[in-house]
């Protein structure tokens, strides 16, 4: 009975890729107490602090549901709080604590440092030439998938 995927084809090697590379990403991540999707949502506040779950999930590309699950697994983390808007209690609203502000900079140096291991002996010409692939890749896939499996 013949293989289904060839070992050997471009395809099986890009998903080991991506395979392998959230292994590393999650490894670096593991000892943080946050999770792979959650620092979109760091950075997102630290743009705009205080926005609304809502404002969050369009802007992340993410349904409300996830994001309020999402913040609700940050408040316990104690990276978030919530505090109901001032000018309509039934709005809740989303601020970065202090916390997060710190955890930030072990979450800079945690993508630096996937990224240093991830491109390690790659020359600045092959970087450029792989970024350049990636993004053909990418619009390959887009075309025929759709741009929202992206978010």
């Amino acid at each position: 009975m013949a293989k289904s995927i060839d070992p050997h084809s471009l395809d099986h090697l890009l998903a080991q890729v991506g395979r392998l590379h959230h292994a590393r990403v999650h490894g670096l991540l593991s000892g943080t107490g946050v999770f792979r999707g959650q620092p979109p949502v760091l950075d997102a506040l630290t743009e705009q602090d205080g926005q609304t779950h809502n404002e969050l999930a369009a802007q992340l590309h993410v349904t409300p549901a996830t994001m309020s699950r999402m913040v609700k697994r940050m408040v316990s983390a104690r990276l978030l709080v919530t505090r109901r808007d001032p000018a309509d209690k039934r709005v809740s609203r989303v601020y970065l604590t202090d916390a997060a502000r710190v955890m930030r900079v072990t979450l800079q140096q945690a993508f630096k440092t996937s990224e240093a291991d991830t491109f390690a002996d790659f020359t600045l010409e092959e970087r450029v030439l792989l970024r350049r692939f990636l993004m053909q890749i990418r619009s390959n896939l887009i075309r025929v998938v759709g741009e929202e499996v992206l978010h």
